[in-house]
């Protein structure tokens, strides 16, 4: 069936922001239609008029069903619950005017507001779910809330989800630790993300500078990255921390003038397009976040040489990383082994080039060729 040519539809929030998903569905669909010569359509409910903010293909279609589901973040409770039926209904009736026009025979949605209705749409084709967090952060992916109210709807939410999934022809998760978490399921397969770029070249590790890319957001744990470089600083003045992202920067402000930071030490940037000359132009890599759903980020630092760091969170980071050998894990929230194994690899030159080359080699299992090929042979195994 290498001949096929499948009609392929993603359905996710927005392409406009920097984000992990954004990155993901703008490689696949750029990849599935250059390369595979499929027909790609990604739909979209937000950012009109707004461009994608990675490269996309010009052979990728996408629409906008101009939805703006992102009134509700500043809604109080009550109009959000009732923005969010009126715009519910508004998507399910575009959605399906979309899928019963272009027939693809494989719908993959990125499981958001459309997880309640996806698979009652009879368009023909496939439906496939595609999980980027894991199940215990499903519905909370900020703060610990004590709001009754979101707490209570994030549970029958929950209670009514494993029925929705168990319709969807594949449910696709990114571990095999996020495969575990659902017994329920038989439809569970895992594929993980893929790297997103190439690049012929590896840093040099001789910039005195540790990065970090992601959002500023509790699951990120900014703030147990910042309490570590306090203590990794005092002994390394002259290196320097840079933190890439979107989102509010305040907080970590806040916190760095409380550790007292110097902002030369320790950059906040917003996000950036380029990411591959970050990664080169940087010695260590750390990832501090709580939780993850893969950890992208790991595997873009890895392929360009820059040993890692990183808290062994759910889910991701240790079916990437083999500790000691391309690069660190340390335990979730153990702010001191985190800055102690910084200053390891920061110290220590030889060390940082023998993680950069098991981390190089390690990179290139997550290669877009072959991640790509396991979905096809997905998509193959679903049409037979």
């Amino acid at each position: 069936m290498d001949s096929q040519k499948y009609k392929i539809v993603y359905c996710t929030p927005a392409l406009y922001s920097a984000g992990g998903v954004e990155r993901i569905v703008s490689v696949k669909a750029s990849y599935f239609a250059e390369c595979y010569g499929y027909d790609v359509t990604v739909i979209v409910t937000e950012g009109e008029g707004r461009a994608s903010f990675f490269p996309l293909s010009d052979k990728v279609k996408v629409i906008n069903l101009e939805l703006g589901f992102e009134e509700l973040w500043q809604a109080s409770f009550l109009k959000k619950v009732w923005l969010y039926l009126q715009k519910q209904r508004r998507f399910k009736r575009r959605l399906t005017a979309e899928l019963m026009r272009i027939r693809p025979d494989f719908t993959i949605s990125m499981l958001r507001r459309e997880v309640n209705f996806i698979t009652t749409i009879k368009d023909g084709s496939m439906k496939i779910g595609e999980l980027h967090v894991n199940r215990a952060n499903y519905r909370n992916f900020e703060a610990n809330e004590t709001n009754v109210l979101k707490k209570l709807f994030a549970q029958v939410w929950m209670n009514s989800l494993v029925g929705k999934l168990r319709k969807l022809d594949r449910l696709v998760v990114l571990t095999e630790k996020s495969k575990a978490t659902w017994p329920e399921l038989s439809n569970v397969v895992v594929i993980p993300d893929p790297l997103p770029f190439e690049t012929s070249s590896v840093s040099s590790l001789t910039t005195k500078r540790v990065i970090t890319i992601g959002r500023y957001a509790y699951q990120k744990g900014y703030d147990m990255l910042l309490r570590a470089w306090a203590e990794v600083v005092r002994d390394f003045p002259d290196w320097q921390l840079a933190i890439y992202g979107m989102g509010n920067q305040s907080g970590c402000r806040q916190l760095m003038r409380e550790l007292a930071l110097d902002t030369n030490q320790c950059q906040l940037n917003g996000p950036v397009n380029d990411v591959t000359r970050e990664y080169l132009n940087s010695s260590v890599f750390v990832l501090s976040s709580r939780f993850e759903g893969f950890g992208l980020v790991l595997i873009e630092a890895m392929s360009c040489g820059v040993p890692v760091v990183s808290f062994d969170c759910l889910s991701g980071p240790d079916e990437i990383i083999s500790d000691g050998k391309d690069g660190f894990l340390v335990p979730v929230g153990d702010v001191q082994a985190l800055a102690d194994s910084m200053k390891s690899l920061m110290r220590d030159a030889i060390l940082r080039e023998h993680l950069a080359v098991h981390a190089h080699q390690r990179s290139e299992d997550f290669r877009i060729e072959k991640i790509a090929a396991r979905w096809v042979q997905l998509f193959d195994q679903l049409r037979c």
